[in-house]
């Protein structure tokens, strides 16, 4: 079967090195440059958890049209570094042009049975000053190889190296680059520059996505304790926090952070936590306080691999089911899973109404290679997210934790300083005054006050995104990242009956995806865990079973070829 797209539209360039070495720089720039040119432009990357050496890779696909997902295939290889890891070598044909150092790679890519190309970029690049001129070279052969000007990265160049010396450097080495690259294609560029709708579009990725849509919603307090894949929308939160008005505390641990978050939304602050699973399982606690407590809170949970440290820099969608059990006691909350980059503006937006509307606790779960992936889209409108809501102005004898009138989910929020109103706060069981109370059966009626929530919640869950025929026998369903590269595998194979539908809110679920669960169609999940814990969520609390599972867990994400051949064998069984 075909797992390309159209003859000519589609370009999968991959970089591998070692960790300082200016991989990132390189992948950078040349993203920039070739978006900048009119292409469409998909990139992600994966690498290991150390500050330098071992080998990390970065894959660009260049295309006609617009590509938001990872391939197998390999029609470029730069090679910087020996030792490269099986997500390279396993993928590499006779098609693939591998571009190194021959002192450097010769002896490792003949060990493979394949042929490189020989930049001579030590010399190279030791003729330039530095050895991390190397991937300044690649960067300019890539430029050469599409045809572009010799000046097409100049304005990058010098926004990237404020010192001018070492701009003028940076931009000889790509010059030499781009003159190789001219010469080995021969004046015949690897792809043609599409014709591009408008400049409304620019490239984005996962972290700085989740980050806009929670300052679109008005966040204006955020605080983290550094943990990858976390890290990623606190940093850029960090270096825009003038722009976002906002309050950015990197705090001494976890416990902290949800601490400190807690008494900021209880003070009135729009207020955020970012962590990965190791991170969130400390924060158990304080999200607990802020269930009892009804104080609106969010969480960005960024996945990895566990137990423990696990694959501290790999991809996984295991914590679903720690999200929805987290907390001690039972209390609602909501649970949000972008589906790609747009998707991941909207909900970290939608996740601040929720929590701020019905006084709970949103967590959004992202993951490794949706935050470190992004493409083109077109810019995204900070007044589609809904409008923060206001505290109330309190009055006298105002109580926090009043019992709603009829057809009412939440007590009035107020918050310290707004009003003539007492604001008070325990964690405790609590009468509507905020006072300390084992009274039975008040604590019967604040337990069903807080659940039922959920009802209201649940009516507006958002609903599944559902593409493909109207008329289907199967619906291969995802939550998450697992959306870009699955709905490329279904086009490629044609759909066959099947529809995709994507949860971007994993709980409660909506009524829409409840009737497609319980309808008599075959389901099959694709999620990035071993057990399945979406499938098993699902079944919980619909009694629906999965007939097929599709998982994927070893640290890297699901690539279209690989859901093509899955899929394509499920798809051939009778229903």
């Amino acid at each position: 079967m075909d797992m390309t797209r159209a003859p000519g539209s589609d370009v999968a360039i991959s970089f591998c090195a070692a960790a300082g070495l200016g991989l990132q720089t390189a992948e950078d720039l040349t993203r920039q440059m070739l978006s900048k040119a009119g292409y469409y432009v998909f990139s992600t990357r994966e690498y290991m958890s150390r500050v330098r050496g071992g080998n990390n890779s970065t894959q660009i696909r260049v295309s006609t049209q617009p590509v938001r997902a990872y391939v197998e295939r390999i029609d470029w290889l730069f090679a910087l570094s020996p030792e490269l890891h099986s997500n390279i070598t396993e993928n590499i044909t006779e098609e693939t042009k591998i571009l190194a150092d021959a002192s450097v790679m010769e002896k490792e890519i003949s060990s493979l049975g394949r042929k490189m190309i020989d930049l001579d970029l030590a010399k190279r690049a030791a003729d330039l000053g530095s050895p991390k001129f190397s991937s300044m070279i690649i960067a300019g052969f890539i430029a050469g190889i599409f045809m572009l000007k010799e000046d097409s990265a100049d304005d990058l160049i010098e926004k990237r190296f404020s010192d001018s010396d070492l701009s003028e450097k940076n931009k000889k080495a790509f010059r030499v680059g781009l003159k190789l690259g001219e010469e080995y294609v021969e004046g015949k560029p690897v792809l043609k520059i599409p014709d591009k709708p408008g400049d409304d579009e620019i490239f984005l990725d996962g972290n700085s996505a989740v980050a806009l849509g929670s300052a679109s919603a008005g966040c204006n307090y955020i605080t983290a304790y550094p943990m990858s894949p976390g890290t990623g929308v606190f940093s850029y939160f960090a270096r825009n926090a003038k722009l976002f008005s906002s309050v950015v505390e990197q705090v001494e641990d976890e416990i902290s952070a949800i601490n400190m978050v807690v008494g900021a939304a209880y003070a009135g602050a729009r207020a955020m936590t970012t962590t990965s699973g190791g991170g969130f399982v400390l924060m158990c606690e304080g999200l607990s306080l802020a269930g009892i407590t009804e104080t609106p809170v969010v969480v960005h949970l960024a996945q990895r691999p566990g137990p423990a440290t696990g694959l501290a820099t790999r991809t996984e969608q295991a914590d679903l089911e720690l999200a929805l059990y987290a907390g001690h006691g039972e209390f609602p909350k909501a649970l949000y899973a972008p589906v790609n980059v747009e998707s991941a503006f909207k909900m970290a937006g939608q996740a601040f109404y929720t929590a701020h509307k019905y006084q709970v606790q949103s967590i959004i779960l992202t993951d490794q290679y949706l935050l470190d992936s992004g493409y083109d889209i077109k810019k995204p409108d900070p007044s589609a997210i809904p409008a923060p809501i206001s505290p109330i102005k309190t009055e006298s004898g105002y109580e926090r934790y009043a019992f709603p009138a009829k057809g009412k989910y939440v007590s009035p929020f107020g918050v310290p300083g707004f009003g003539k109103g007492f604001v008070s706060f325990d964690s405790h069981e609590h009468t509507e005054d905020a006072h300390i109370t084992e009274d039975r059966s008040l604590r019967k009626g604040m337990v069903e006050k807080r659940l039922k929530k959920l009802e209201a919640m649940a009516e507006e869950a958002l609903p599944p995104i559902v593409l493909g025929p109207k008329k289907y026998d199967t619906a291969v369903i995802c939550w998450g990242s697992v959306f870009e590269p699955l709905k490329e595998a279904m086009e490629i194979i044609g759909w066959k009956k099947a529809a995709l539908v994507a949860c971007e809110q994993v709980y409660p679920l909506s009524d829409e995806f409840c009737k497609i669960i319980s309808s008599p169609c075959k389901k099959i999940f694709v999620e990035g865990n071993a057990t399945g814990q979406f499938a098993r969520i699902v079944r919980s609390l619909t009694g629906e079973k999965a007939d097929e599972l599709v998982l994927k867990y070893n640290g890297f994400q699901f690539t279209v070829e690989e859901l093509v051949r899955e899929l394509d064998k499920l798809l051939e069984k009778k229903s």
